[in-house]
């Protein structure tokens, strides 16, 4: 990827986290880049392909974090898993509109746009969900959680919870939701 469309994808990624996808046009992204305006087909095929590479590029580097996370070793998995949603809160919470998770800002705004870029975040969510269901697994065997039946569901439910506790924390302006969300998080993952 040239560095020219990677800044493009990179601004892009802030202005779509502040305003949504289709409120940001192809003026103002390529003003706010300082790339020259006739450049962008260039870069991309049309404004939809530009679309999934934004979506793809954003995937990517939340599953590098993602990764990061649940990967420290110096943490048990059920540690592991509170870190990840602790994290979360705290982005969804900041006034840093860069910081917020543009799956909970574009997903109902996409769903019904693109056929595409729907998939793309769907294989992003599932591929989340996967890697929390692997730390459940882990929390399971290294004893800081008590036996779980399906850790697929439970990380699914995890998932779903902070989602609409994110879209809830939005419509309020309050933290209540992320307060409820970790009360069920710490109930559904809980000390051994």
């Amino acid at each position: 990827m040239t560095n020219t469309r990677t800044h493009i994808l990179d601004v892009g990624r802030k202005l779509a986290a502040q305003r949504g996808y289709t409120s940001v046009g192809l003026s103002e992204l390529l003003k706010e880049a300082d790339v020259p305006k006739g450049s962008f087909y260039h870069y991309f095929e049309s404004k939809e392909k530009y679309g999934c590479a934004l979506l793809t590029h954003y995937v990517h580097h939340y599953g590098v974090e993602l990764a990061g996370t649940l990967a420290n070793e110096t943490l048990s998995g059920r540690e592991r898993i509170l870190a990840y949603f602790t994290a979360w809160q705290s982005r969804q919470s900041s006034q840093n509109a860069d910081e917020k998770c543009l799956i909970v800002k574009l997903g109902a705004e996409i769903s019904d746009l693109s056929p595409d870029m729907r998939l793309i975040l769907r294989d992003g969510v599932e591929k989340i969900i996967s890697k929390l269901s692997e730390t459940l697994k882990i929390a399971e065997t290294d004893g800081s959680c008590p036996a779980m039946t399906d850790y697929l569901t439970i990380a699914t439910s995890l998932y779903q919870i902070w989602l609409g506790a994110s879209l809830m924390a939005h419509l309020s302006q309050d933290a209540a939701p992320f307060e409820t969300a970790m009360a069920h998080t710490l109930a559904l993952v809980p000390s051994t």
